[in-house]
């Protein structure tokens, strides 16, 4: 694997954004990684997180996986950086795409209301996030995108953890999310990405029969 896939491991490994040992996620699920996005926390970070991004959203669209889109969302909180990022990368590869993005709760004063940033109507808008685990943010992006005339073009994620919601769901967070509202979900890697980058790597190796154990438990087929 030399691609985007493998740059973004490596950045996420470097930053600190990707670790391996015992974590207890909000599931309740023990993992033996773990992925926070809020790790790439400098300037250099996040263009090569952008760049990863922009790569894997240009090799959806090669594939047909992911249509046009004219506008950058990024969900409150960790998306706000991850789409102002991705909009100075596309400026930096010569295409200047307009970005918005919301706030926690509506502003009384000022201006007002929940949206910053350019309009949504009539646009076609990506949302932009770090990872869909329960799919409840990405839920309220989609209904304050529609509330504010967009349409919802596709969402891209850093990782795709590629498991169950609950044990008894058939689907990933992700793929539920595309399946119900119809709209195509691109992920810069996913679980399966993981497992053959640490089998490439002499230092990470020991780490792939943990990951080889929690795929099978919750792992989608």
């Amino acid at each position: 694997m030399d691609d985007h896939r493998s740059r973004f491991l490596q950045l996420a490994i470097r930053a600190d954004a990707l670790r391996f040992g015992e974590f207890t996620l909000k599931s309740g699920r023990s993992s033996p990684y773990f992925f926070n996005a809020g790790r790439f926390d400098s300037g250099a970070t996040l263009a090569g997180l952008a760049g990863c991004y922009a790569d894997a959203l240009d090799a959806a669209g090669r594939a047909g996986a992911i249509g046009g889109f004219d506008l950058l969302f990024g969900p409150a909180y960790k998306g706000i950086p991850l789409a102002t990022a991705l909009a100075c990368e596309y400026v930096r590869r010569g295409r200047d795409l307009p970005l918005a993005f919301n706030r926690k709760e509506a502003k009384a004063h000022g201006e007002g209301g929940r949206l910053i940033g350019a309009p949504l109507a009539g646009r076609r808008v990506l949302i932009v996030d770090d990872v869909i685990t329960a799919g409840t943010a990405i839920r309220e992006a989609l209904d304050i995108i529609a509330a504010a005339g967009g349409i919802a073009a596709g969402i891209v994620i850093a990782l795709d953890r590629q498991e169950r919601v609950r044990e008894d769901a058939g689907q990933s967070a992700a793929q539920a999310v595309a399946a119900e509202h119809g709209i195509p979900v691109v992920a810069v890697a996913g679980l399966s990405d993981l497992l053959e980058f640490t089998g490439e790597s002499a230092d990470l190796v020991r780490q792939r029969d943990a990951l080889l154990a929690y795929r099978a438990r919750y792992g989608i087929a």
